[in-house]
């Protein structure tokens, strides 16, 4: 048995392009929106570079081949993502979000679904998004708890006489829910009670919005400590209308939509925390080559130095040789690939925090400033362990759940 991560040719052209695309466009982030105190404001100078990497064609090659798209697989999705986010974590992550709004209808969505809302997605022009309008106010780490439990609160429901869903509830934490102009993405997809009453499995449903949104207010859009210029809103709907056949799948289906929906982000957070990590380690890496402190010879000669840097990369080699078994788990639809999705999550996120605070020690307190980029990317990592639901609410629930399992077998990951 040979374990191989050697990258086809393809592979390695598309790591080089997204690094070309990053440096000459990404980099133009932070002088773009650091001087703008207002998140809208930050959100939509964000916009043009934003534009640029759709008209380059990269929301298409992140897109999978057989709906029209470029991307071969969760693998390649990964070598975008590293390069692009060990740039610049804002608009990298407004492109990616719109992967997260499109997989309910790629995951669910009929041959008719797909035709009517897809294909603007496809076209390299202008700034589409799309939402998963998932996490409400008040959290939703227990978003399928039955009743006397919140659960999801927003609700919809169906007016036979007019053959429209109507949708009223509140959503918060949903990447560019807002949209460019405050009226919602391009698509929207939201999930909903359909039934007050009925088990978990039956209750929740997605639901399909195209936009602009008559009937969504944009309530706020958060100040966030990290990824401070993308767009994470709360967002109300009230009354919002749609065709019936919005609906994605049954009715009652959502449950396993969402599941299914953030099992392959949860593989590209590990990734996501690598790509910080590297920025950090890059520029460690160089001040203490260059640095002296008043010292006779620069840092890294200096053993604690040169030990906090290799742990760091050791650190980094561990969460990408994991992150990338996660992704070609899901590609190849290994049974190991839910627990290992998990593991790079958790393990991945939690690293990060740990590396790039120790990387903040090496440069010492003038990593304290904004001067230098770590600050910055300790706020952007402090998310990871928190986001695309969080390591201690849900992550981990879901990894105990299969330990607990009779059923469970431990050498299921192994290759």
């Amino acid at each position: 048995m040979a374990i191989d991560f050697t990258l086809t040719p393809e592979q390695r052209e598309l790591r080089t392009e997204a690094r070309d695309f990053a440096q000459r466009w990404l980099t133009g982030v932070g002088p773009a929106t650091h001087a703008l105190s207002d998140p809208e404001e930050r959100w939509r100078a964000t916009r043009p570079i934003y534009e640029q990497a759709v008209a380059e064609g990269w929301l298409r090659r992140i897109l999978p081949e057989p709906l029209g798209g470029e991307s071969r697989g969760m693998v390649d999705f990964a070598l975008v993502a590293e390069e692009f986010i060990a740039v610049d974590a804002n608009v990298s992550l407004t492109l990616f979000a719109v992967t997260l709004g499109l997989t309910p209808l790629m995951a669910a969505g009929t041959p008719e679904q797909l035709a009517e809302h897809f294909g603007r997605f496809l076209d390299p022009t202008g700034a589409p998004l799309a939402a998963f309008a998932f996490s409400e106010p008040g959290g939703s780490a227990n978003y399928d708890a039955p009743a006397p439990a919140d659960g999801v609160r927003t609700t919809a429901v169906l007016d036979e006489a007019r053959g429209e869903w109507v949708i009223n509830g509140r959503k918060r934490w949903v990447s560019s829910a807002g949209g460019w102009h405050g009226e919602g993405p391009d698509l929207l997809a939201v999930v909903c009670r359909t039934s007050p009453s009925a088990p978990p499995d039956e209750a929740l449903s997605v639901i399909l919005v195209p936009g602009p949104v008559p009937g969504l207010t944009l309530d706020a859009s958060l100040d966030l400590l990290g990824h401070r210029a993308h767009q994470t809103p709360e967002i109300t709907l009230r009354d919002v209308r749609v065709p019936a056949r919005h609906l994605l799948g049954a009715p009652g289906s959502g449950r396993a939509i969402v599941a299914g929906s953030f099992l392959p982000t949860a593989a590209l957070v590990g990734v996501f925390a690598l790509a910080r990590m590297r920025a950090a380690f890059a520029y460690a890496l160089a001040f203490a080559r260059r640095e002296r402190r008043a010292g006779a010879v620069p840092i890294i000669d200096h053993q604690a130095v040169g030990y906090a840097l290799a742990d760091a990369k050791s650190a980094m080699e561990a969460v990408r040789s994991l992150s990338w078994r996660a992704c070609h788990a899901l590609d190849s639809g290994s049974p190991a690939a839910a627990e290992l999705a998990l593991h790079a999550k958790v393990f991945g996120s939690e690293t990060a925090v740990r590396v790039v605070t120790d990387l903040m020690r090496v440069v010492g307190m003038e990593s304290y400033t904004h001067e230098n980029p770590l600050a910055g990317i300790l706020q952007d990592t402090l998310a990871y362990p928190l986001f695309d639901g969080g390591n201690m609410g849900v992550r981990r629930r879901q990894l105990h759940t299969m330990l607990a399992d009779p059923a469970y077998d431990p050498d299921t990951t192994r290759p």
